[in-house]
């Protein structure tokens, strides 16, 4: 038997997720798909482009240096209308933060006041607004990055009155656990803090998504209200 294509994979993958779209009665129009590149090269990415894929992920800086250069320069030459959006998804430093936003704008792991700063201090000097996502530690596990789910409305607010920074959403992981229920227990908390973000005056266009649900838990991520899946092995072993 021939071996699955990313192309196959990417097909299998939107099976399930409108079978969990129908399940909970959503639609796939409100799941924002990101291929997450983390452990493959410029060949497969093309790929996914190619089957009209165009938000990527990252949590590596280094690599994402790396594959973000060979993507611009091979749709430069092959693709000029497309556009790709990268994600930053890994623990960021702050150190780091210089060098990452005139590569990526959209960083889900926001997880301390003081990167919130160094990020917003950074993109009014390069004159832009980077969209963030604060990543809530829903799971409960210390070897997890993210913010104490109580501290999360708070800095929310914090980060709301910095002029570069706009706040997309939350993001949590949850744990390696073929648990369903505990894994749902933790995408439940995460929508919840969504909910109180929403519910707690801020303005209408700031924390509109839901970032949640990777290979081993998208389906259960899209029944608990997930807008952004972050997959990457699903789509390229």
């Amino acid at each position: 038997m021939a071996a699955r294509t990313i192309k196959d994979n990417l097909k299998r993958i939107e099976e399930n997720i409108n079978t969990a779209c129908g399940k909970s009665g959503r639609s796939r129009d409100e799941i924002t798909l990101i291929a997450v590149t983390k452990t493959v090269g410029i060949q497969e990415i093309i790929e996914v482009i190619a089957a009209g894929y165009t938000e990527l992920g990252e949590n590596r800086l280094p690599h994402l240096e790396e594959v973000a250069t060979l993507t611009a320069e091979y749709i430069e030459n092959n693709q000029p209308e497309t556009k790709v959006n990268w994600h930053m998804i890994g623990h960021l430093q702050r150190n780091k933060v210089r060098k990452l936003l005139p590569i990526s704008q959209t960083i889900h792991s926001v997880d301390s006041l003081r990167l919130a700063a160094e990020i917003n201090s950074t993109a009014q000097k390069y004159n832009i607004t980077a969209e963030i996502f604060l990543q809530a530690n829903c799971s409960g596990e210390q070897q997890k990055y993210g913010i104490e789910p109580a501290e999360t409305v708070e800095l929310a607010g914090q980060i709301g009155e910095m002029p570069n920074i706009k706040l997309a959403g939350v993001m949590t992981m949850a744990a390696f656990t073929d648990n369903e229920a505990q894994i749902r227990k933790t995408f439940i908390r995460a929508r919840e803090i969504f909910e109180q973000i929403r519910g707690s005056g801020i303005s209408p266009e700031t924390c509109k998504y839901l970032s949640m649900g990777m290979t081993n838990d998208y389906t259960i991520a899209v029944e608990e209200g997930a807008t952004h899946l972050r997959i990457g092995s699903a789509i390229f072993n």
